[in-house]
């Protein structure tokens, strides 16, 4: 059965690499901003487009490795609809099942984002999978800076 489940997270994650859903410009866009792994390489630019305090639109452009690019195809997809709240929501409970800080997180819960909680296997890794989301974290503090994971 884990083995299945492994398979399955594996294509998903292959397949948001292969396939990256939202990769585009939004252009007028109410927020934007760069991150950047240097560990890995990963580069991004997050484009949010809000209406009031809901985003409507999210989209990036950028290259990186799988896990990065995936994650941020995986989270452009999941806060369309969002308040900047329910997003900053997701981004903690991302942030900690990533990092292995809390034991208990409700993986069903997280929906497809459970794909990317073997990262916290791998150290180095899992600044690949949080980029986006502290990108993320970034606009929706409307900040100018760019992200670096370092």
């Amino acid at each position: 059965m884990f083995e299945e489940l492994r398979d399955l997270y594996q294509e998903v994650i292959f397949d948001h690499n292969r396939n990256p859903r939202n990769f585009r410009i939004i252009d007028p866009s109410d927020r934007k901003v760069d991150g950047f792994n240097p560990l890995c390489g990963d580069r991004l630019t997050l484009f949010l487009k809000m209406d009031g305090d809901v985003i409507v639109d999210a989209s990036f452009q950028g290259s990186g490795c799988a896990i990065s690019t995936a994650s941020v195809s995986l989270m452009t997809e999941i806060i369309k609809g969002k308040t900047l709240t329910e997003a900053e929501t997701l981004f903690k409970q991302f942030h900690e099942m990533t990092t292995g800080k809390e034991e208990h997180i409700d993986l069903e819960a997280m929906g497809k984002l459970a794909v990317l909680a073997g990262v916290r296997e791998y150290p180095a890794r899992v600044k690949c999978a949080t980029l986006a989301w502290h990108t993320l974290d970034a606009a929706l503090k409307n900040a100018a800076a760019s992200v670096s994971t370092e």
